[in-house]
């Protein structure tokens, strides 16, 4: 599907398509990147950028070019939840702010979720503040990233719930065992309890992917519980990048001590920072990771329409 509006007074055109060609794909990765190094992280999330490569199931793309055929902004929209409304994040480029660009793809997004929409504003910038209350979205999330050092970091090794061993994620053999588990872990949690095998691919696929850094915990041959970490070499920062464990294990301690083995492996790498994403609403795990030593370091916000 393509559809291209023009707008009136012919100061940009907005074309909506469900898969991208390698030079779109390029051109929008340039753009995220570039708005990030001037608003201090990426506006597309590493899903939302992941899905500009192939067809992706219920993933529409929003191109604005200027009146010169240039790319200045980028919106991604997602609807492949069956409850939830079709979540969408966009982006303007830096030099090309102020001039309507945002507006017209936030109404872009609106018209083609029919104006049920939830959209992301990474970093929770008083521009897509503003943006959100023009188009007439409310606040209902927020995710808080938090940091702690890894210097001082407690060296004793945690302490296990019996019977629980821990070992590498093995590619390939483990995958369908892990996605069922993480299914499970997060079924309250659409975004990441929805990953699929090819979410998976994409994963193992990237530049910072380590096996040696995805635990997984094991009892009776059963795998219980995991921790994937990431590593941001550019940035110098290590990442929970996912802590799930199974319902019915939880509150015995395993997520406590896979988080420690992640962070004490991460440190290991002679990274200075830790890093993790975390509802604010999830007061328990919150706490957790308080008492980990971590503290709120910036927060994305999520709006939707309320219909």
């Amino acid at each position: 599907m393509t559809d291209v509006v023009n707008d009136v007074g012919g100061q940009r055109s907005i074309e909506v398509l469900e898969e991208l060609a390698p030079e779109p794909v390029r051109d929008v990765l340039a753009l995220v990147s570039e708005a990030a190094a001037v608003d201090g992280q990426p506006a597309v999330s590493e899903q939302g950028r992941l899905q500009l490569k192939g067809r992706r199931a219920g993933v529409r793309h929003v191109l604005v070019r200027n009146a010169e055929g240039e790319l200045v902004g980028y919106a991604q929209l997602e609807d492949s939840d069956p409850v939830e409304a079709p979540a969408g994040e966009l982006v303007v480029h830096p030099e090309h702010r102020g001039r309507g660009h945002g507006r017209a793809l936030g109404s872009a997004l609106l018209a083609e979720s029919g104006k049920r929409l939830r959209v992301w504003a990474h970093g929770g910038h008083p521009a897509a503040r503003h943006l959100a209350q023009v188009l007439g979205l409310s606040l209902f999330r927020e995710l808080r990233q938090m940091r702690r050092p890894l210097a001082g970091l407690d060296p004793a090794e945690p302490v296990l719930p019996e019977g629980v061993t821990v070992r590498a994620f093995r590619p390939g053999e483990d995958d369908a065992a892990w996605l069922a588990l993480n299914a499970a872990a997060f079924a309250h949690h659409p975004e990441q309890g929805s990953l699929t095998q090819r979410d998976l691919d994409d994963r193992k696929a990237a530049d910072w992917f380590d096996p040696e850094g995805f635990f997984l915990a094991e009892k009776d041959g059963e795998i219980v519980g995991f921790h994937w970490t990431k590593v941001h070499a550019a940035e110098g920062l290590g990442e929970v990048y996912v802590l799930g464990v199974r319902p019915g294990f939880q509150g015995g301690g395993l997520g406590k001590s896979l988080t420690t083995l992640g962070l004490r492996h991460l440190a290991a790498q002679g990274l200075p920072t830790a890093m993790l994403y975390v509802d604010a609403d999830n007061l328990p795990a919150v706490a957790v990771y308080e008492r980990l030593g971590f503290a709120v370091h910036e927060t994305d916000l999520m709006y939707r329409t309320e219909s």
